[in-house]
C-alpha cells in the first residue's frame, strides 16, 4: 500500500476541520516541523514529506472530535494508512495521552505545537504584527505574563526543548524560523 501523500494529508485536514484557524495552526506546526527536519535533522526526500504530513495533521480530529482527541484520529490515520510513525506523532503530541514520544519526529512534533501558536500570538500584538519582531527575548518575556497566551502550558514549551535537547532560545529562533518560511499564509 502507498501512503498517503502530503495533498492527501491536506484534504483530510480541510475535511475534517472548518475552522481556517486551525487550518492555518497545522500550516503552522507543518512549517516548524519541516524546518526543523531538513535544517537541523538532515531529513529530506519521502521522509521530510512524512515529517510535514505529522504537522499538519496532529489536531485534525480537534474540531469534530475534541473529547476523544487525537485518539479518534490516531484511528481514522490508521485506517488510511498513515504510517505508524505519524500516528505516533499525533498521539504524543499532548501529554494528556500519555503515549511516549519515541520518535524523533514524535518530540519534534510535540516541540513545535504549542510553541508555534505562542509565536504567533506574541507576533501578533507586535507593533507590525511581523515574525520579524519576533526573538527569543520577547518570547520569553511574554511567557512571564500569565495572563498573556494563558491557555498555553509554559511547562510544555520549555519541555518541548528539552526533550530535542535545544537549549530553548535556540528553539524559538528554530520555531521563527520554520514560520517564517509560510508568513503570507500566516499573514505575518
Amino acid at each position: 500500500m502507498i501512503s498517503p501523500s502530503r495533498e492527501d494529508a491536506w484534504h483530510l485536514l480541510t475535511e475534517w476541520t472548518p475552522s481556517e484557524a486551525l487550518r492555518r495552526h497545522g500550516l503552522a506546526v507543518e512549517a516548524a516541523v519541516a524546518w526543523y527536519g531538513s535544517n537541523r535533522f538532515g531529513v529530506a526526500g519521502p521522509e521530510l514529506e512524512t515529517w510535514r504530513i505529522a504537522g499538519l495533521l496532529h489536531d485534525f480530529d480537534y474540531e469534530r472530535y475534541p473529547e476523544t482527541h487525537p485518539l479518534r484520529g490516531a484511528e481514522e490515520l490508521r485506517r488510511l494508512g498513515y504510517p505508524e510513525v505519524v500516528v505516533e506523532a499525533v498521539l504524543g503530541h499532548g501529554d494528556h495521552t500519555g503515549v511516549p514520544r519515541t520518535s524523533l519526529l514524535a518530540r519534534t512534533v510535540y516541540a513545535c505545537d504549542e510553541l508555534s501558536g505562542f509565536v504567533i500570538a506574541v507576533a501578533y500584538v507586535r507593533p507590525n504584527r511581523s515574525l520579524d519582531e519576533v526573538d527569543p527575548h520577547a518570547v520569553v518575556k511574554k511567557m512571564k505574563d500569565k495572563g498573556f497566551a494563558r491557555q498555553v502550558p509554559r511547562d510544555q514549551l520549555l519541555r518541548g526543548a528539552e526533550e530535542l535537547g535545544v537549549p530553548f532560545e535556540e528553539h524559538v529562533a528554530n520555531v521563527v524560523a520554520g514560520l517564517k518560511t509560510v508568513r503570507e499564509i500566516l499573514g505575518l
